[in-house]
């Protein structure tokens, strides 16, 4: 009897204390092409996020610092379309996912990881970024910084 009051104490402390409340993510999607359009349609800028998710040390630390912070998070959901272009070394990709990353890559001339492009509806380059310390919200202004000097 202790043990089941002890546990619905805990459940409804942890429930009000917002543990187990959703977390917001990044709405990341793999289909440029369709990212383009909706780009286009909501007049929101794309950004191509060429990673190594599952090796990268580089990559998993922008995605721990900042992509993963509501900050971006509210950021990019009002103002980007975030596409994950991914070349992980222990996880398989789809073939036809994989060659549409290693073409990208091919376009942009990635040669490291991370690297982060912007550009607008069009496919048309804007900016072209990587890591950058300072969190959450000093990304998204380095970010804005590029965007409001294109148009």
């Amino acid at each position: 009897m202790k043990n089941g009051i002890l546990l619905a104490a805990l459940a409804l402390m942890f429930s009000s204390a917002g543990v187990f409340a959703q977390v917001k993510e990044v709405n990341w999607v793999t289909n440029y092409e369709q990212a383009l359009k909706d780009a286009k349609a909501s007049g929101k800028t794309v950004l191509l996020n060429f990673t190594g998710s599952d090796w990268c040390g580089w990559c998993i630390r922008l995605h721990n610092e900042v992509f993963a912070k509501p900050e971006f998070v509210d950021y990019a959901a009002k103002n980007l379309i975030c596409v994950k272009l991914d070349f992980p070394r222990r996880t398989a990709l789809d073939p036809a996912l994989a060659s549409q990353n290693e073409k990208l890559a091919q376009r942009f001339g990635i040669t490291g990881f991370p690297t982060i492009i912007l550009t607008d509806g069009t496919g048309q380059p804007i900016a072209r970024t990587g890591y950058q310390a300072g969190g959450p919200v000093n990304y998204v202004n380095h970010l804005k910084g590029f965007i409001t000097a294109k148009k």
